[in-house]
């Protein structure tokens, strides 16, 4: 049975391709054929060119290996390195004043006509 790829949202596919022309770029840069890099990689030719045309397919370890061979690992190291969102969410958190938990009165036996 084949894998099942989800969608991809247009505007990741849009990215997914810009970081396979990159790639393409760095490649041609190093004067570097997609054979070369494929064998230096360890994956088949098909892989490097769907990786960069942006086939959403392509592994993360794949990418990792690519980089290296292209002497940019180290950029994988940027990737959602500066979680801005997340900070803004955690500092609301703290400004705001904590609430006392709601007590739910029962009543007591002093409570009840004797």
């Amino acid at each position: 049975m084949p894998r099942v790829t989800p969608p991809t949202h247009p505007r990741h596919l849009r990215q997914l391709s810009a970081l396979g022309e990159r790639l393409r770029a760095a490649r041609l840069r190093r004067k570097l054929t997609q054979a070369m890099v494929a064998e230096r990689v360890g994956v088949t030719l098909p892989t490097i060119r769907k990786l960069e045309s942006g086939d959403p397919t392509s592994s993360l370890a794949t990418v990792i290996r690519v980089l290296q061979v292209l002497g940019l690992a180290q950029d994988i190291d940027k990737l959602a390195a500066e979680d801005t969102l997340g900070r803004q969410l955690q500092d609301s958190e703290l400004k705001q004043p904590r609430r006392r938990a709601a007590t739910v009165r029962t009543p007591d036996s002093s409570d009840e006509p004797r």
